[in-house]
């Protein structure tokens, strides 16, 4: 497994180190929506992490933001978000990352977010423990949701703001600090690592959040996935260190 990790890591800081460098750069709208953007790096950047990882597995599948490729029903597929945080990187703020997983019959195996701007990667495989840099880390241990920081996601949609809306506003009155930080990869990956104490979105794709959630279960914490009915491949997510009561009220 540990060569997976390494492809997935060598992938990410590829892709990363491609968007650093045209970030401030003129670039090329693919397509425009009311809450989301398209942009031709993205499919760049996706076309890369398949380039590099297609070629070492040649018989594994890949499910990205922008686009499959091979037989999405085989043992072992990559998840991608090849840039998570595409508005914040078109407007020019250093908030965005790479997300790369592999799934194996369904389960994630191995996930790596790398921040580029930062030079932050975070890592996780099956049966090890994560880590950021090189160094090992854990969930917080705050249990007390007034001392709490929760990141709160309004996805894209009418009916997901919705729905995020009230959880906001429960959040707002109850926890130390709220956050919108605009990447559900990072935010992940924070929890994880002690710098949020959650992070709650009503409609998630599983490219966003699916490398993050090895990261938070290998580091202590604990994540709650349940498919959207109404939403076609979305996901309501709760990702938490495992000990605070969010006390949430879903409608």
């Amino acid at each position: 497994m540990t060569n997976y990790l390494d492809a997935a890591i060598e992938a990410a800081r590829a892709a990363g180190d491609l968007l650093r460098a045209n970030f401030h750069h003129p670039l090329r709208v693919n397509a425009a929506e009311a809450h989301d953007i398209k942009l031709e790096i993205d499919v760049l950047a996706q076309k890369l992490i398949t380039d590099l990882l297609l070629k070492k597995f040649p018989h594994h599948a890949l499910y990205g933001e922008e686009g499959i490729v091979g037989d999405q029903t085989t043992e072992y597929q990559w998840v991608v978000d090849p840039l998570d945080g595409t508005v914040n990187y078109f407007y020019g703020i250093p908030h965005f990352c790479v997300s790369i997983a592999l799934r194996y019959m369904g389960e994630i195996i191995v996930g790596v977010i790398y921040d580029p701007m930062r030079d932050e990667l975070w890592s996780a495989q099956k049966g090890g423990k994560p880590t950021l840099n090189g160094n090992l880390f854990r969930v917080s241990e705050r249990a007390d949701l007034a001392e709490a920081v929760i990141s709160v996601g309004l996805s894209k949609t009418g009916v997901t703001i919705a729905a995020g809306l009230p959880l906001l506003q429960q959040m707002i009155h109850r926890a130390r600090k709220c956050r919108l930080m605009g990447s559900a990869a990072l935010d992940m990956a924070y929890v994880a690592c002690g710098r949020f104490d959650a992070y709650i979105e009503q409609g998630i794709s599983l490219w966003d959040i699916a490398a993050g959630w090895i990261l938070v279960e290998t580091a202590g914490g604990a994540v709650e996935m349940k498919p959207r009915t109404v939403m076609k491949e979305k996901y309501s997510v709760v990702a938490s260190n495992g000990v605070i009561d969010l006390k949430l009220q879903r409608a």
